[in-house]
């Protein structure tokens, strides 16, 4: 108990969470505060860069193994099996039709990787060491959370719209391509590379994630605000209750996988995170007829905050007792 509270106290006074926590109270004040949209976007580009190059610095480090495989094919288990148990769950604790729970369901099998880099941070910060390549599990935990939500709504509803352009969507996104290639990039220059871009990959890396956070409050309480309506209370039970499923199947797979404490509370919170970028972005190309309102709210204004606050030191009480 005196770990968890610990955990809680030193993580709810972060810097990072406490921007974060301003943004939400200014958009709940209706402040006209904002971060302008080109600068959110840049700086959701050097988190990935940085994030990437840093844990493929680290798998240069420390080399190729069969951890990393069996790493990669845990991630993707999990990416693919976590939409079935949120589906079941949705349809036993809310309303929702078969279309806009499958659609609700894809986001909680992706992953935040600001929640991601969030974490990585407060490792860091603690001077706590994990797996470098649980980046590149993140890269993969996209795709295969996608096609079960898909195939979920093809079963219930035959409403899934499959076809190249949206796999072409799903392999491009931005965001995966960058966190991807910024790793191989990483493993490949090594601790050279990361030295040479050490002044602007680790220095300012705190600072950029303090506004960006900023900004995600912001955007969490504006969808939060605006979507109220569409927000049921069985709903909100089930983006604070979903989150801690995934973490746990996370701990199981991590335990089996052989992780260390960073690594196993890392893949802990991939797995009980939810997509709020790459998801929407595919739901909206296959379920068109699916109401965004309701997960994007639940994605970003729901879940997005639990694990900031509560979650992330509940996983780490329960990857340092493992």
């Amino acid at each position: 108990m005196e770990l968890s509270i610990a955990a809680l106290t030193s993580n709810l006074l972060a810097p990072t969470i406490l921007f974060f926590v301003l943004g939400l109270i200014a958009a709940f004040a209706r402040s006209d505060l904002s971060i302008p949209e080109g600068a959110a976007k840049i700086m959701s580009i050097y988190l990935l860069l940085a994030i990437g190059f840093k844990g493929g610095a680290a798998v240069a480090e420390s080399g190729v193994d069969g951890q990393l495989v069996t790493s990669l094919i845990a991630g993707m288990v999990l990416s693919f099996v976590l939409p079935f148990v949120a589906y079941g769950l949705l349809k036993a604790m809310t309303r929702l039709d078969g279309l806009n729970a499958a659609a609700l369901a894809g986001h909680y099998g992706s992953i935040s990787i600001v929640t991601f880099v969030t974490a990585v941070s407060l490792l860091e910060a603690r001077g706590i060491t994990s797996e470098g390549y649980l980046v590149a599990v993140a890269a993969v935990m996209e795709v295969p959370a996608i096609m079960s939500a898909l195939w979920i709504a093809a079963r219930k509803t035959g409403a899934a719209n499959m076809d190249t352009k949206l796999m072409r969507h799903i392999l491009g996104n931005g965001s995966i391509v960058l966190l991807a290639g910024a790793f191989v990039i990483g493993a490949v220059t090594g601790e050279k590379g990361l030295n040479d871009l050490h002044p602007f990959i680790v220095v300012p890396f705190t600072g950029v994630l303090a506004i960006f956070l900023l900004d995600m409050g912001l955007s969490a309480g504006r969808s939060l605000i605006e979507n109220k309506h569409d927000i049921s209370g069985g709903l909100l039970m089930f983006g604070c209750m979903m989150p801690v499923i995934g973490s746990l199947l996370g701990l199981l797979a991590a335990v089996l996988v052989g992780l260390s404490t960073g690594g196993t509370f890392l893949l802990m919170v991939l797995s009980a995170s939810a997509s709020y970028i790459a998801v929407p972005a595919a739901m909206r190309l296959a379920l068109p007829q699916a109401k965004s309102g309701i997960y994007l709210s639940l994605a970003l204004g729901v879940t997005f905050p639990f694990n900031l606050t509560l979650g992330m030191p509940l996983y780490y009480m329960l990857a340092s007792l493992v």
